[in-house]
C-alpha cells in the first residue's frame, strides 16, 4: 500500500491506508479497541483515537505535575501537517 501524499488531507484516504501510515510511524493498535492507537519514542509516549472528525492524541504524562496533555487535529490538515504536529511530541 502506498504512502499518502503529504500535502494530501487525510479525509482523502481510505482506513486501512491511514492505519498503515499510523503502523509506519511505529504506532501500535489496541487489540480491542481498534480505533486506538499507542506510540512510544523515549522521551514520550502517546494515545491516538481515531475520532469521527478528528484524531486525538494524549501524551501521557508530558504537561506540568505529571498531567496529560491532549490535542486534536481535524482531518482536512494534510498528512504532513498531522505527522509534523503529533509525532514531534508533546
Amino acid at each position: 500500500m502506498s504512502l499518502i501524499p503529504p500535502n494530501t488531507p487525510l479525509y482523502s484516504h481510505p482506513l486501512p491506508q491511514i492505519e498503515q501510515w499510523l503502523k509506519d510511524q511505529g504506532c501500535q493498535q489496541d487489540d480491542t479497541q481498534l480505533h486506538c492507537w499507542r506510540v512510544q519514542r523515549p522521551s514520550w509516549q502517546a494515545e491516538l483515537s481515531l475520532d469521527i472528525e478528528q484524531i486525538v492524541v494524549r501524551y501521557i504524562q508530558a504537561g506540568e505535575n505529571g498531567q496529560d496533555i491532549q490535542r486534536a487535529f481535524k482531518y482536512s490538515l494534510s498528512r504532513e501537517d498531522i505527522e509534523q504536529a503529533v509525532f514531534s511530541g508533546p
